[in-house]
């Protein structure tokens, strides 16, 4: 069974970082495509970042293309969300995702992923 996990979120002002953990157990990381989604209150879920399963490969919505970075550790079952020079926009829960089937075409889909994890708050002052 996958479970997923996340921590690190918090408040902090605009231009901090922050790194979020995403502890996926019963996911081998060749299998599974893990990812990163947000979602700010009256708005839709939407991509942030993800890993491709076999390539290992990162991809990054627009909007935080060089300032957050996506990574895991496959000895502790862990994928990070490393997020620099924050901006208030930002602010939103974040969720871990995971799928064994994803096709790039579709990747940025939520509907498209089977697993979540319950989500951790994030929060960026102005």
């Amino acid at each position: 069974q996958v479970q997923l996990v996340e921590s690190g979120g918090g408040l902090v002002q605009a231009g901090d970082s922050l790194r979020l953990s995403c502890v996926a157990s019963g996911v081998t990381s060749s299998s599974y495509t893990l990812g990163w989604f947000r979602q700010a209150p009256g708005r839709e879920r939407e991509f942030v970042a993800n890993l491709w399963r076999s390539t290992g490969r990162a991809y990054y919505a627009d909007s935080v293309k060089g300032r957050f970075t996506i990574s895991r550790d496959n000895a502790k079952s862990t994928v990070y969300l490393q997020m620099d020079s924050l901006k208030p926009e930002d602010t939103a829960v974040y969720y871990c995702a995971a799928d064994p089937n994803l096709i790039l075409s579709t990747m940025t889909n939520p509907s498209q992923y089977k697993t979540w994890g319950q989500g951790t708050q994030v929060t960026v002052s102005s």
